[in-house]
């Protein structure tokens, strides 16, 4: 069975830093494409950063760029989310996804077949 796991939200203050993990396990994901979206209360879920997995490289959402990093460690089949200088408006359930058949930039929810159950990071003012 394949499963996502999240792990490293919390509660931090506005401009500090956390840093999300996301396990794969049942399969590996270390030739294709995965993602991170968040969901804010009363919103849609929405695409935070993408990452190849035959390459590395990464595309993000403009209200994330210059902030957010996506790195991949394939060895150990584990995707990463490091988020500096966050913000309140950074607060939401954030959720790693995997494709398991493409490599290239995947922007939309529609595309991944696999989804963690989520983890929570809210920003204080």
């Amino acid at each position: 069975q394949v499963q996502l796991v999240e792990s490293g939200g919390g509660l931090v203050r506005a401009g500090g830093s956390l840093r999300l993990s996301c396990a794969a396990s049942g399969r590996t994901f270390s030739r294709s494409t995965m993602g991170w979206f968040r969901q804010a209360p009363g919103k849609e879920r929405e695409f935070v950063g993408t990452i190849r997995g035959s390459d590395g490289r990464t595309a993000y959402a403009d209200s994330v760029k210059g902030r957010f990093t996506i790195s991949r460690d394939n060895a150990k089949n584990t995707m990463y989310l490091q988020m500096n200088s966050l913000k309140p408006e950074d607060t939401a359930v954030y959720y790693c996804a995997a494709n398991g058949g493409a490599d290239y930039y995947l922007m939309r929810s529609s595309s991944y077949n696999y989804w963690g159950q989520g983890t929570q990071v809210t920003v204080s003012s």
